[in-house]
């Protein structure tokens, strides 16, 4: 079965339907490529995608250890483009986690995150910057 399916709209605009659970986000082509900007482009699903699985295997994997939470931690995602060709040149991800926790622990997390599946798919020729902030 199909994941997705997109439906170009008009405009440089698509509409993205997630067919397991029907929710929905639309994509604009950005400013700088003849786009109106007023919504993620696709390039910048790629970039904030790393942010969501980062803290999304970092959420699975807290949920296995004893008195850990990253409830309420945020991911900062900033993409850099480049031209001849276009494409995503680098990605950084500031994460930040509301509590201080024990190094070992940090560690542990930070490598969960390190590893998520968007970081392995993402290809080797873009940079990926990742920085964490605890506490």
């Amino acid at each position: 079965m199909s994941t997705a399916k997109v439906t170009y709209q008009s405009s440089l605009r698509t509409s993205c339907q997630h067919l397991k659970s029907g929710t929905t986000f639309i994509t604009d082509a950005p400013t700088d490529n003849n786009g109106k900007g007023e919504a993620f482009s696709p390039t910048d699903t790629i970039a904030t995608a790393l942010g969501s699985c980062m803290l999304t295997v970092m959420g699975i994997k807290a949920n296995t250890m004893e008195d850990v939470s990253i409830d309420g931690a945020t991911a900062l995602v900033t993409k850099t483009m480049s031209s001849n060709p276009r494409r995503i040149s680098k990605i950084e991800v500031v994460l930040h986690f509301p509590q201080k926790l024990e190094a070992k622990t940090q560690k542990i997390l930070e490598n969960t995150g390190n590893t998520c599946p968007v970081h392995y798919s993402i290809h080797p020729d873009i940079e990926k910057v990742v920085t964490y902030h605890w506490g």
